[in-house]
């Protein structure tokens, strides 16, 4: 087993090392002026080897956020109020300044952004990875169609409320300025969706 471990633990790092060399290419010289063949060389890999770890180009970007695409679906397991936990756990990400929340002016956290959001393909795959998330939370939620249906109203309200702070600080506001408008926003979209939604049963 701690072979088994040392080796998975060995593969995530060489995940995490080709996105970072990947990432920083692209954001000196542009996603479309680096080649992949260009990214496998920095990273002293074959071409080969780079595709079976990132299947897409737009996978050595998209895997900084692979982890988010469950993380709805883990918040409300077992939650008698999947609305009111995810409510909840937006605003302790928006409080702690968590990228995913849009609400960050770090500088590398906003060249990441203007990298996801300004380039086509990479909005394109970004959308599968929100459809999936929506999958994975409509499954913890029950699967049948009341589920699907609150499931992608909440991925949708997490996704605008978030490119709402992205764009606002992007646009040169403050993070604390924006900050008390982000919360209020959040608490009035999820107020509105407890309203709308039909009780939900999630699995145990």
């Amino acid at each position: 087993m701690g072979e088994m471990g040392l080796r998975e633990r060995k593969k995530q790092r060489m995940y995490q090392d080709v996105s970072d060399i990947a990432v920083r290419l692209f954001l000196e010289r542009g996603f479309d002026a680096v080649s992949v063949a260009e990214v496998a060389a920095a990273a002293g890999i074959s071409k080969p080897t780079l595709f079976r770890y990132f299947p897409a180009k737009e996978d050595l970007v998209l895997h900084r956020i692979a982890d988010h695409e469950t993380e709805a679906a883990r918040v409300v397991a077992g939650a008698a109020d999947p609305v009111d936990v995810l409510r909840r756990h937006f605003l302790a990400g928006l409080e702690r300044r968590d990228p995913v929340t849009g609400l960050n002016d770090h500088p590398a956290v906003l060249a990441f952004h203007t990298l996801l959001y300004g380039t086509p393909s990479l909005v394109a795959r970004a959308y599968r990875h929100q459809e999936r998330s929506e999958a994975a939370l409509a499954e913890a939620l029950g699967g049948d169609l009341d589920a699907r249906l609150a499931a992608g109203q909440i991925i949708a309200v997490q996704r605008i409320l978030a490119l709402e702070n992205f764009r606002r600080i992007a646009a040169g506001e403050p993070v604390e300025g924006v900050a008390p408008d982000a919360v209020r926003a959040a608490e009035r979209a999820f107020a509105r969706l407890a309203k709308c939604l039909p009780r939900l049963d999630v699995d145990e």
